[in-house]
């Protein structure tokens, strides 16, 4: 039974009680939920740890080419920025990829040689980045090494033929490089697994609540939903049958 409300005065008292019951509605929901959680994670984490195992090994070799201006001259370092995009754009093409393949004695077709390279460039520090990808160790140093020499033969033959003034000059920074294995790897997979479990389960809980929210379930929810105030609950007994009411 309920009867509505003609007038309402709010006061601290009922700010303290609506706040309480609000409190209460999450601490209830954390308790009868808080396992999905946990199960969400749990198995999100095993599924991923489980995966990096089905990945296949893969290293990567990266080297820097160093494309500094003969002259500490401003136009000429512009020059030398503006370049380092052409230099890019020229040792991603087929031709160049055969090249190096021809070179390195490497087993692949160009297709796979283009697609296991980046090559960026650096302007701010006048260098081309190179990286190599490969299922083997050595043959990944080989890529990115051979790549690497390839341009600075490359670009020291053009600009043999031009003034020493206006020449860059091209040299690989390092030749000491190493491929670094970099999948799988197993803890990041298990740790990015768990956090979306984590998210899942949340949505999952979400969902859930708000289900469960469009059934009237307790006082507290007729009185918020409402807006009026429950003057007492007829409680069913275990048999089934109502029992007297309670006020």
């Amino acid at each position: 039974m309920a009867a509505a409300s003609f007038a309402t005065i709010p006061c601290a008292t009922d700010a303290a009680r609506l706040e309480g019951f609000v409190i209460q509605d999450y601490s209830g929901v954390v308790r009868r939920f808080g396992w999905i959680l946990v199960v969400a994670v749990l198995l999100a984490g095993t599924l991923s740890y489980g995966v990096s195992f089905l990945q296949e090994e893969m290293y990567r070799a990266t080297i820097h080419v160093s494309t500094v201006p003969a002259r500490p001259d401003w136009g000429l370092g512009n020059t030398a920025k503006e370049l380092m995009r052409n230099f890019v754009r020229n040792l991603r093409t087929f031709e160049v990829a055969e090249e190096v393949i021809d070179r390195a004695q490497l087993d692949m077709h160009p297709s796979d040689f283009l697609r296991l390279t980046n090559i960026a460039s650096e302007p701010s520090t006048f260098t081309i980045e190179i990286e190599a990808r490969s299922r083997d160790k050595i043959v990944s140093e080989v890529m990115a090494l051979t790549l690497a020499d390839y341009f600075v033969d490359e670009r020291t033959a053009y600009y043999a033929q031009q003034d020493k003034r206006d020449r860059i000059e091209v040299k690989i920074v390092s030749r000491v490089i190493e491929g670094a294995r970099y999948q799988p790897q197993p803890l990041i997979n298990t740790m990015a697994g768990a956090v979306l479990g984590f998210l899942l389960g949340v949505g999952l809980i979400l969902l859930i609540v708000w289900i469960e929210s469009g059934f009237l379930r307790t006082p507290v929810s007729v009185e918020r939903t409402l807006d009026l105030t429950v003057l007492g609950a007829i409680p069913v007994s275990s048999s089934g049958s109502p029992s007297k009411a309670q006020g």
